[in-house]
């Protein structure tokens, strides 16, 4: 959730050190990447929370490039890559709770069960944050378009 670069390293590589350090807590039973993303979740968290500001996501459609059917075509990889820009614009702009509830629901591809844990909210606030996301980026997308 957080731009790409040295401070998403260095969340990451703290969180690695934090589960190693607490694998004795991991419950056997319960499932391993939920864990480990709500550790990356709270140092993200502290990260952003300790310099004051918001952080920039780190998205998997950045890391990927559009898939296209069959042709190479310039003008559509340019406009694939000006709508996946403007997407993450817009998603940027979504107050923090909305933005992590749609990053780990649609980017992370987390089920609501997961999401819930990963970021320690009810399953209903999942839902309620995942939803309002969706109709404001719904919203913006609109608007940019018309």
């Amino acid at each position: 959730m957080l731009g790409a670069g040295n401070e998403a390293d260095d969340v990451v590589q703290e969180a690695f050190v934090k589960a190693y350090r607490h694998l004795a807590s991991f419950r056997r039973d319960a499932p391993f990447r939920p864990w480990l993303l709500r550790i990356v979740a709270n140092e993200t968290h502290n990260l952003t929370r300790s310099r004051g500001r918001r952080g920039e996501l780190v998205l998997r459609a950045q890391a990927e490039p559009e898939r296209q059917s069959g042709d190479d075509d310039p003008e559509d990889a340019a406009l694939a890559t000006d709508r996946r820009a403007r997407l993450l614009a817009v998603v940027r702009t979504l107050p923090e709770r909305e933005r992590q509830a749609v990053v780990c629901r649609y980017f992370l591809q987390l089920s609501e069960a997961e999401t819930a844990e990963v970021l320690g909210w009810p399953l209903g606030s999942v839902k309620s944050r995942t939803s309002r996301g969706i109709a404001r980026l719904r919203k913006e997308v609109d608007r940019d378009l018309a």
